[in-house]
C-alpha cells in the first residue's frame, strides 16, 4: 500500500511538470529552414526559461539527440532558435520541446524531414509548398471599432491537413496596429499575439516556414525607406521568423534566398529600400540598385526548372492605383522585365500578395518567354473586391474570399511541371493552373 501510494504520488508530481511546463509555452514550436545537414527549429516562451529540443530518427526513437540549451529573455521576446545539425539527409525526424528540462506535451505531431540529397542519385523529388498573405488577427482591445477585419482562422488547420513540405508568408504576416508603430514593446507584442493564434500551431510544429513582409508588418500602411523604426520591425521578423538569413551581405533589409530540392526561391524586400509613392522628384525604387542588380544576377545564374521570386506587392497588375510595380515605379519595373528578357531567363514566377484577392497574370516576352505574377491573398484579414483593368489577367483566375495556394512540383528533371491549387478556408480547391518548365 505504501509502495502504490509513494508511485501514485511520484505520477500526480510527474503529470503536475509536465503541465507547468506546458503553461510556459506562449507559441510554437514552428519549424524553420531545412537543409540536408541542418534544421532550425523555434519556439517563444511567456517567461525566463531554459529551451532545448530532442530528436530523433523515426525509425530509431531510441537514438535520442539535443540542440544547444537556451535561456529566452525578455529583451529577446522570449523567442529562441536552435539547430538541429546532427541530421542527415533524406531522413524523417521526430522532435519534443523541453522546457526547464521537461518535456512540454503537445495535442499535435511534431516532426520533420530534412531534404533529400537526390542530386546525381535520382530525379528531383516531388514536393508542395503552401502560400498565402495578408494575416489579420483581431485584438478587439486596438482594432478600430466595427465589425472586426479579420477572421476565418480555421484557414491555419486547413493549411495544416495539406501537409505541406514548407510554407512562404508572402508579407503583411503580422498587422501592425497604431499602439504598435512607434514604440520597440508595441511591435514585439504585436509579433506575439498574431504567433500565439491557437489555431496556428499545429502548422507551425509541422511545416517549414520561411516569410517575406510587406507594409504592415513593416511599418504603417504603405509605410517606405523612411519609417523610422524600421530596424526595429528588422529586429522583430529576425526574432520571430527562420530564415536562413536577413539581408544582402553589409545592408539592411530581409532580402534572402533558398533552394528546396531543385527549385529556388528569391525573398525579397520591397519596404526597406523603397521610395515614397508620393514622392515627386529623385529617382523612384521599389527594389533599391543593390538588391535590383543581385535579382538579375541570381536569376540569369539560376540553373532551376522554375525561379520562385517572393515580393510583397504586385510585379505585373497593368491597372493603376494601390501599390502595384507598374502605378508607382515604371522605370525599375521595365528594368527588371527587360533584364529578364535580354539574359534569356525562362520560367522566372513572381509569388505577391498584398492585395486581398487572388490572381494571376502572365506576360510574355520579345523572346517569347512567359512571366508570371501569382498574387495570394487574403489568409484572414478583410477581402477587397477589386474591379481592375488588368490586361495581363489569366481569366478564370481572380477570387475575392479568404484564401491559400499550393504549388506543388513534380516530374523528371528536365520537364519538371508546377501545379497551382488555390483553395478556400475550408480547404475547398477554387481553381487550378498547369506550368510547364521551358527548356
Amino acid at each position: 500500500m505504501i509502495r502504490s501510494t509513494v508511485l501514485f504520488a511520484f505520477v500526480l508530481l510527474l503529470g503536475n511538470a509536465v503541465a507547468a511546463q506546458s503553461a510556459l509555452l506562449q507559441s510554437g514550436p514552428m519549424l524553420g529552414y531545412n537543409e540536408m545537414r541542418e534544421v532550425l527549429l523555434w519556439v517563444q516562451t511567456k517567461a525566463p526559461a531554459t529551451v532545448q529540443f530532442a530528436y530523433w530518427p523515426e525509425a530509431e526513437p531510441g537514438r535520442r539527440m539535443f540542440t544547444a540549451e537556451k535561456q529566452t529573455e525578455k529583451s529577446d521576446a522570449f523567442t529562441a532558435k536552435l539547430l538541429a545539425d546532427q541530421v542527415e539527409p533524406g531522413t524523417k525526424y521526430r522532435y519534443e520541446l523541453l522546457i526547464d528540462g521537461k518535456p512540454v506535451s503537445l495535442p499535435y505531431p511534431a516532426a520533420f524531414e530534412t531534404q533529400p540529397l537526390w542530386q546525381w542519385r535520382t530525379g528531383p523529388p516531388a514536393f508542395k509548398v503552401a502560400i498565402g498573405s495578408c494575416a489579420y488577427i483581431n485584438e478587439t482591445e486596438y482594432d478600430r471599432p466595427g465589425t472586426p477585419y479579420g477572421s476565418d482562422y480555421q484557414i491555419f488547420q486547413s493549411i495544416y491537413e495539406q501537409h505541406p513540405n514548407a510554407m512562404i508568408w508572402l508579407g503583411d504576416n503580422v498587422y501592425l496596429r497604431e499602439a504598435d508603430w512607434f514604440s520597440r514593446t508595441g511591435i514585439l507584442h504585436r509579433y506575439t499575439h498574431t504567433r500565439s493564434l491557437p489555431e496556428m500551431q499545429p502548422l507551425l510544429a509541422s511545416t517549414h516556414h520561411y516569410a517575406i513582409w510587406d507594409d504592415h508588418d513593416y511599418g504603417p500602411n504603405n509605410s517606405n525607406r523612411s519609417y523610422i523604426h524600421k530596424d526595429q520591425t528588422l529586429e522583430a521578423f529576425r526574432l520571430f521568423w527562420g530564415n536562413p538569413s536577413y539581408g544582402l551581405p553589409g545592408m539592411g533589409g530581409i532580402t534572402t534566398f533558398f533552394q528546396y530540392n531543385d527549385i529556388e526561391f528569391f525573398l525579397l524586400d520591397d519596404r526597406y529600400f523603397r521610395s515614397p509613392n508620393t514622392r515627386l522628384t529623385g529617382e523612384a525604387t521599389m527594389l533599391g540598385k543593390e538588391q535590383l542588380e543581385w535579382l538579375i544576377d541570381a536569376l540569369s545564374g539560376s540553373y532551376a526548372p522554375f525561379k520562385m521570386a517572393c515580393i510583397g506587392g504586385q510585379v505585373l497588375n497593368t491597372a493603376p492605383g494601390e501599390e502595384n510595380y507598374a502605378d508607382h515605379f515604371k522605370e525599375e519595373q521595365a528594368y527588371l522585365l527587360q533584364r529578364i528578357e535580354e539574359e534569356g531567363i525562362k520560367n522566372v514566377i513572381f509569388l505577391t500578395g498584398d492585395r486581398h484577392h487572388t490572381t494571376m497574370s502572365k506576360y510574355v516576352n520579345a523572346k517569347g518567354n512567359a512571366v508570371y505574377d501569382l498574387t495570394v491573398s487574403s489568409l484572414t484579414a478583410g477581402i477587397y473586391a477589386a474591379k481592375e483593368n488588368n490586361t495581363l489577367l489569366v481569366e478564370g483566375t481572380y477570387l475575392a474570399r479568404h484564401n491559400f495556394g499550393l504549388l506543388e512540383f513534380s516530374g523528371p528533371r528536365l520537364e519538371r511541371k508546377l501545379t497551382i491549387r488555390i483553395l478556400d478556408a475550408d480547404g475547398q480547391e477554387q481553381w487550378v493552373r498547369e506550368i510547364v518548365s521551358e527548356e
